[in-house]
């Protein structure tokens, strides 16, 4: 298991080193593929303006699951890191669970399953509840990566403020990806 250690870094440094990593939240999950790094001078960051109510766990310890809504409609899966600073889950290569995940997503391809946050989160049952929630804990199972992987890096996506930090991390040639990488 990775434990609270690994998180209590820099969210760049994590994000990076998240892909590859088995993750299973209540038996349901696959291989991390795609992240995104948010921090606290970060203006793309829920935490850029300080503590709300609604961005409390962001501020709180690492290894903790800090769970938003967007849109209203789209529950978004982060690891908390550093205070402020979080690690956005944006794909999984789905491996485990998946007649559960395609249930929860309603059908669809392997491929789309967990492929963008909020098709993410809905697939792995992820809500609000787990708002805070320790990923050192059932019902979370983070493990290292077991084999090396090719991390490729780019811009983040879906953002305006501070959209040139190349703190989006992926799989080199997934399928899984939410979106392809530009590759120079």
């Amino acid at each position: 298991m990775l434990d609270s250690g690994f998180f209590s870094r820099d969210a760049v440094q994590v994000a990076r080193e998240l892909i590859g990593c088995p993750l299973l939240v209540a038996g349901v999950g696959g291989l991390i593929v795609e992240t995104e790094a948010y921090t606290e001078n970060d203006r793309a960051s829920h935490s850029f303006r300080g503590p709300t109510g609604s961005n409390a766990t962001m501020f709180g310890n690492p290894a903790h699951a800090y769970v938003y809504r967007t849109y209203g409609i789209h529950w978004c899966l982060n690891f908390v890191c550093l205070p402020g600073s979080a690690v956005l889950i944006r794909a999984l290569a789905p491996t485990t669970g998946l007649a559960d995940m395609e249930s929860r997503r309603g059908g669809g391809r392997a491929r789309a399953l967990c492929s963008g946050p909020g098709r993410l989160a809905q697939a792995l049952g992820v809500t609000g509840d787990l708002d805070g929630a320790p990923l050192t804990m059932a019902p979370f199972q983070l493990q290292p990566a077991s084999v090396p992987v090719e991390v490729v890096t780019g811009v983040r996506i879906g953002i305006t403020k501070d959209a040139d930090r190349p703190w989006r991390f992926g799989e080199r040639g997934s399928q899984f990806l939410s979106r392809p990488f530009s590759i120079n």
